[in-house]
């Protein structure tokens, strides 16, 4: 069977002066694409390297032929960016590995996901959401501290260590960023501090897996996790930043960041695979940040470092996570 591979790799797209330092974050390097041609080839498929969305767009005019394709494309410039591919094959009729176009345009959006699974009894922190500075009211703030990020990104684009706030003045100034710099909503959320920062990732269907849950470090003078500071494009990339591991990952801990990860998972209808991120307060609360449902495959990130704690071989572990999702889809036995 021929398998699309539909991903956004940083040269991609052509970005101006006017776009953010980091508006390629979310992209992927080529070993990326490599190493799941590695895992269709594994499974005994042929892989077919398609590109982008508007490359899939311009292929499928031209008779692309494909089985199915595996999707974890970003798209640009727009809030439904993460809807393109799974509409584009939903039309042609090619079956698709990952989460289907309403659950890519949800989750994407942080202010909505925050909404149904809090209605879906998930611990996440309370939030406004700030159009412009002008927004915020003197007499009605949310709890300091908060921190603040664009609504309608992942990969950490945004945050800087200036993100937190402690007053309505740093509110003020973080969601003119935001809003100018990004072209859309701010979203400011309570900051959870002391604990620790988890991601939890989960595969497959009927019923999801949720994996090992790995640890993530913060920078100890804000309390942000180091990840976020060092995303590609961002100014402070290059900073040698601290890195400290707070709080500890008891097996209970483990458990409930399990539960809350599937819980996620099912609450907005994602397929296949996905990582859920966390943070924990000292007294052992876990609180609910995001979920990514187009995760990195990156030989270096989340699902090589499990591949690699549980001793296996990455290509044939990430092919056995695709092989799950075909057999969702009808295809593999």
């Amino acid at each position: 069977m021929r398998i699309g591979l539909i991903c956004d790799t940083f040269d991609a797209y052509p970005w101006t002066n006017d776009d953010p330092p980091d508006a390629d974050a979310e992209y992927e390097p080529e070993e990326t694409v490599d190493i799941l041609a590695a895992a269709v080839e594994h499974l005994g498929h042929e892989p077919v390297r398609v590109g982008t969305a508007f490359d899939l767009r311009e292929q499928l005019d031209a008779g692309l032929n494909l089985g199915a394709a595996i999707n974890i494309a970003e798209g640009a410039h727009s809030r439904n960016r993460e809807a393109y591919v799974p509409i584009l094959l939903e039309m042609a009729g090619i079956p698709c590995l990952g989460s289907d176009a309403l659950t890519l345009s949800v989750t994407l959006d942080k202010a909505w996901t925050k909404d149904l699974v809090a209605a879906a009894d998930v611990p996440t922190p309370p939030h406004r959401v700030y159009s412009t500075a002008a927004d915020i009211e003197a007499d009605d703030l949310p709890p300091f501290p908060l921190f603040v990020k664009p609504r309608y990104e992942g990969t950490s684009k945004g945050i800087m260590p200036q993100s937190k706030v402690s007053d309505a003045a740093a509110l003020r100034r973080e969601v003119e960023r935001i809003t100018t710099m990004y072209d859309q909503d701010a979203v400011a959320e309570g900051f959870v501090a002391g604990g620790g920062e988890f991601t939890v990732a989960v595969v497959g269907n009927d019923p999801p897996e949720a994996l090992p849950v790995l640890q993530r470090a913060v920078e100890p003078s804000t309390g942000i996790g180091t990840h976020a500071l060092e995303h590609r494009g961002a100014p402070s990339a290059d900073a040698d930043w601290d890195h400290k591991l707070p709080g500890t990952l008891t097996a209970d801990l483990e458990d409930r960041l399990q539960t809350l990860a599937l819980r996620v998972f099912d609450t907005l209808d994602c397929r296949d695979f996905a990582r859920a991120d966390f943070r924990v307060e000292t007294n052992g609360q876990p609180w609910f940040l995001e979920i990514n449902p187009l995760p990195t495959f990156k030989p270096d990130d989340t699902f090589a470092i499990i591949a690699e704690i549980t001793g296996r071989d990455y290509v044939d572990y990430l092919a056995e996570v695709f092989e799950r999702g075909l057999q969702r889809l009808g295809l593999e036995t």
